[in-house]
């Protein structure tokens, strides 16, 4: 990867794209507990309310942007802050779970909280470990290691 754009951009697709067919295998073709369409749909509603739900294709493609929009965002922070951490130029592979962490933090506890003032309580369960490891595994770790291949050549 030659550039800041490319990586920030590989790393944020990669990850969106991890997420949202893990999203989508493990809760709707695995577990049968929603459909494709409702994820994204969801994921509209945080901008679009109530509306999300009623105004079909568009929504869905909404929540799909809003989405890549999100991985994108943490691909970029990450990018930037990754030559201020020492730590994560030691073990890319913990710095990706720490990251998959944090941002499943900021994302539970911070911004789904603000966008939905009304969320169902957490419970430490298997559910609420999936989520975690989800975005772990999907997210923190691809734009960790795709973020420390364009950093390789300085450290």
């Amino acid at each position: 990867m030659r550039s800041k754009v490319r990586t920030i951009v590989s790393s944020g697709l990669v990850a969106g794209f991890l997420d949202i067919t893990a999203a989508i295998l493990i809760y709707s073709v695995i577990l049968h507990k929603t459909t494709a369409e409702k994820i994204l749909q969801s994921i509209a509603s945080g901008v679009f309310k109530k509306e999300a739900y009623t105004a079909g294709t568009e929504m869905t493609l909404a929540g799909l942007g809003f989405h890549f929009l999100i991985a994108f965002i943490f691909a970029w922070f990450y990018f930037k802050i990754f030559p201020y951490i020492p730590f994560f130029r030691i073990n890319t592979f913990l710095s990706g779970i720490s990251y998959g962490f944090f941002i499943w933090v900021v994302m539970n506890l911070i911004v789904l909280p603000i966008v939905f003032p009304v969320l169902p309580e957490k419970k430490l369960d298997f559910p609420l470990l999936l989520s975690i490891l989800i975005v772990i595994c999907c997210v923190g770790l691809p734009i960790a290691f795709i973020t420390r291949k364009y950093y390789a050549k300085w450290y």
